[in-house]
């Protein structure tokens, strides 16, 4: 989980600079879609999303991002994030390509200053009853993440809950 009291809570500490290059860029096109998203999101299963958005009608999408291929060929895990989004993607610096990326997932060139869907990622909706545990989990941390920015004196009083 990223620490949401660390002085960056967009930083987990374990993200390269061309990692955060990719997700500026994506979250950036998220939000001209109208999308709202935060990174680092721990799922109940333990697992950490790079990135997880919201639409206005609360349809979820997950982005892993991968900053080389190295990156991408030491990732087994990826296909856990299905049960947690309505569409999952790559994302990952245009450089690298959408070959080596599996075709069962939709995939993100994305820079500095914007991406773009070079494949669309395959709906699977979720159940209604793990949607709304999502919503309120991104709601929450969103809400934390918001009141630590403003309050960072909070710190203590959010890790006891």
């Amino acid at each position: 989980m990223a620490d949401i009291f660390a002085r960056d809570p967009h930083e987990d500490g374990r993200q390269s600079e061309r990692a955060l290059t990719v997700q500026r860029g994506v979250r950036r096109m998220l939000r001209l879609a109208g999308w709202s998203s935060i990174p680092e999101v721990t799922l109940r299963s333990g697992r950490r999303a790079d990135i997880m958005a919201v639409a206005e009608n609360g349809d979820i999408t997950i982005i892993e991002i991968k900053s080389s291929l190295a990156d991408l060929r030491a990732d087994a895990k990826w296909h856990e994030y299905r049960e947690f989004c309505d569409r999952y993607y790559f994302a990952a610096p245009a450089a690298l390509g959408i070959g080596p990326f599996p075709e069962d997932a939709g995939f993100i060139a994305a820079d500095d200053y914007g991406a773009a869907i070079l494949r669309e990622a395959e709906v699977h909706r979720l159940a209604a009853a793990r949607r709304r545990m999502l919503l309120l989990q991104f709601a929450r941390l969103a809400a934390d993440r918001l009141h630590l920015a403003a309050d960072p004196g909070a710190a203590s009083e959010l890790r006891e809950r």
